[in-house]
């Protein structure tokens, strides 16, 4: 159980990242064509209705995590989706 002060730091830590990322507002300060790549990702998955792409790369690491687990890939929780990705490929 967490004493009082650990509990006041962790909402005074939670505050202070929430004001951080209202103030780099990072989306609207990315190029313009890596915002518009973003959007039109967002539109695939939309069209997909969340479901998994066909290709690799248009799904999300949670996805890829799944299809790693059923080809029981060791190392697969510490990988990132790039890592996934040629991993899945690799064990086919």
């Amino acid at each position: 159980m967490a004493t009082k002060k650990q509990t006041q730091a962790a909402k005074r830590n939670i505050r202070k990242a929430q004001r951080a990322a209202r103030s780099k507002r990072t989306i609207s300060r990315m190029p313009k064509s890596t915002r518009r790549a973003l959007g039109q990702q967002a539109a695939r998955g939309r069209a997909r209705q969340g479901k998994a792409g066909a290709a690799l790369e248009d799904r999300n690491r949670t996805q890829l995590y799944e299809t790693a687990k059923k080809k029981n890939i060791p190392g697969r929780s510490s990988m990132g989706k790039w890592d996934l990705i040629e991993a899945i490929r690799r064990a086919r």
